[in-house]
């Protein structure tokens, strides 16, 4: 059993991927800070504390993972698995503030005359960090696939993270090059100018964050694809037994789909009986098995289509 800060972490894969984000954080914000005072850039600072925010962030989304994990009693009757887009919410929120005070910074250095910067020395802080990023951006990548909504807001984070370095290097590529052929002048604005680019271009990632967040914490439908072939399960049970109608209603919610599902009989419908109907739930669930939906699932069954709707 790791431990972090107090915090317990069991040692599944989505605990394991979250502490590498963390650790990981931490040596990028210490590097970038240190780099980026040292060669007087902003836009290096600006990764630095992206990074610091990052260290926290990462260490609630490991926080709400244990809580989530916990699973339900008498105060989360229907579990505490909120808390996971609960975490991505605040997460993108504090992501999309650092953004919006760089882009204010930046705009202020242009208006001011621009910074000077150690380029050559910032050069290569550009490429140290862009490596770095693509490196844990891609582990996390791979441990997000079938893993929780918070590893791959993890993932998304990383993936920003790295096209701010990116940012960084081609920014730094160009005073570089200024600097050679004699227009200094112009290097001065490169610095910030990169910090609202990088700054700006970001920021819809975490917009994204927030409404995909939101969507859950409201308890919204989940996205078509997947509603879709929640439908398409519940057709095939409805076809097959005879049933006059279905209605389904689903969320998703952290890293459970609830789903409550109405079928309508008639004269036409092969199941008649309370075991009839066991049945036919047994069915949805081994349905559901197979499309590998991890759905939490309430089935009723009426005469009358006005209890349905």
């Amino acid at each position: 059993m790791a431990r972090l800060d107090g915090l317990s972490v069991a040692p599944d894969p989505d605990g394991r991927a979250l502490l590498i984000s963390v650790w990981a954080s931490v040596a990028f914000a210490v590097l970038a800070l240190v780099w980026g005072l040292a060669t007087g850039s902003q836009l290096i600072v600006f990764d630095g504390l992206y990074s610091f925010a990052g260290v926290g962030l990462s260490l609630l989304a490991v926080l709400a993972l244990r809580t989530a994990r916990k699973g339900p009693d008498e105060r989360y009757p229907w579990g505490r698995e909120v808390w996971e887009p609960l975490t991505v919410v605040v997460k993108a929120a504090a992501i999309a503030g650092l953004c919006l005070y760089a882009l204010v910074g930046g705009v202020g250095e242009i208006l001011a005359g621009g910074r000077d910067v150690e380029v050559g020395w910032a050069l290569a802080y550009g490429v140290v960090a862009t490596l770095g990023g693509v490196a844990v951006s891609l582990v996390l990548r791979r441990r997000s696939r079938g893993g929780s909504d918070l590893v791959r807001a993890e993932a998304a984070e990383w993936t920003g993270d790295t096209l701010l370095s990116l940012g960084v290097l081609a920014g730094f590529v160009l005073a570089f090059v200024l600097d050679a052929v004699g227009r200094g002048d112009l290097a001065r604005y490169v610095d910030p100018a990169m910090v609202v680019v990088v700054s700006a271009a970001f920021l819809p990632v975490p917009a994204r964050l927030v409404v995909r967040g939101f969507r859950e914490v409201l308890t919204m439908s989940p996205p078509p694809e997947l509603l879709g072939r929640i439908r398409d399960v519940v057709g095939e049970v409805e076809a097959a037994h005879g049933f006059a109608e279905s209605f389904v209603r689903a969320s998703k919610v952290g890293g459970r789909l609830d789903v409550e599902i109405d079928f309508v009989l008639d004269d036409a419908s092969t199941a008649r009986t309370v075991h009839e109907f066991d049945g036919v739930r047994a069915e949805l669930e081994a349905r559901f098995a197979e499309e590998e939906l991890p759905v939490s699932m309430s089935v009723g069954f009426t005469a009358d289509r006005r209890w349905a709707l």
